[in-house]
């Protein structure tokens, strides 16, 4: 599903008039989890999932094929865990 796919679900699922409305609450969620997460904060949805930011420690490896190595450096990355709604709506869903 692309992103004028989603926006005329959510237009359709919310029951927003118009897509303009339906777009804007979606940048407005998408916007509202990006900052969070840039200040390390989780957000819990219940039934839905949690949204968190974790440390990922840089690694250390070689190049296949070479002899050169190279290391990366810790950093934070987004992290989403599936709730338990979610999970059962979606093992519910028909193939």
């Amino acid at each position: 599903m692309n992103k004028a796919e989603f926006v005329d679900l959510v237009k359709k699922v919310g029951e927003y008039e118009t897509k303009k409305e339906a777009e804007k609450a979606i940048s407005s969620f998408v916007l509202a989890v990006e900052k969070a997460l840039a200040k390390k904060e989780s957000i819990e949805l219940v039934g839905f999932g949690k949204f968190e930011s974790v440390l990922q420690k840089g690694k250390e490896g070689t190049v296949p094929g070479t002899n050169k190595k190279y290391k990366t450096k810790d950093k934070f990355v987004p992290k989403f865990k599936a709730g338990k709604g979610l999970k059962d709506a979606v093992a519910a869903a028909k193939k």
